[in-house]
């Protein structure tokens, strides 16, 4: 039987997961940069991104719980919904600074604009990680542990027992 220490040593430190949350993200985002570009070329692309953003947003929250954060299994569906909240969070960040960069700068330059967009991207995408990190699977973590944690017995003098060849057990 497992204890909750075992499980504490196989849930990864903070860089570890902030790699490993690189790494899925990373790599959930490059997928779905191709499978816009292709599901566009039979939908219009508003509804290709729609999609694929709805799909890669519970692909990487499936990742994030099995292999990021050492959740112990799949999401639960609280664990979507607040990995979706979180996603759209990080998607209004990366919105709002292209926006302001539209109104400070009339014609910005391609290299501008992805500055500003990946380091909005970066930005959105560290605080992402402290929201799963620490709200979205820290309950997971905190509950499996405390399920899993060993009762010590202690027992008790036989003389504090009616009949003294009977032992009473406290946990």
């Amino acid at each position: 039987m497992e204890t909750a220490q075992s499980q504490q040593q196989t849930a990864p430190g903070a860089f570890t997961a902030f790699a490993r949350f690189v790494l899925c993200g990373g790599g959930v985002g490059v997928a779905s940069s191709f499978a816009v570009a292709a599901l566009a070329s039979w939908l219009p692309w508003v509804v290709a991104n729609a999609l694929i953003t709805v799909v890669s947003t519970l692909l990487a929250t499936e990742l994030h719980a099995r292999f990021t954060f050492g959740a112990g299994g799949r999401a639960t569906w609280r664990q979507h919904v607040q990995s979706a909240g979180s996603a759209a969070a990080a998607y209004a960040v990366t919105c709002v600074a292209m926006l302001v960069l539209q109104q400070l700068a009339a014609a910005p330059g391609v290299l501008l604009e992805q500055v500003v967009y990946l380091s909005a991207s970066a930005l959105a995408g560290v605080a992402r990680f402290a929201v799963l990190r620490l709200v979205v699977f820290a309950r997971n973590r905190s509950q499996a542990a405390a399920t899993t944690r060993p009762v010590h017995a202690t027992v008790a003098p036989a003389a504090a027992s009616a009949d003294p060849g009977v032992l009473c057990y406290a946990a």
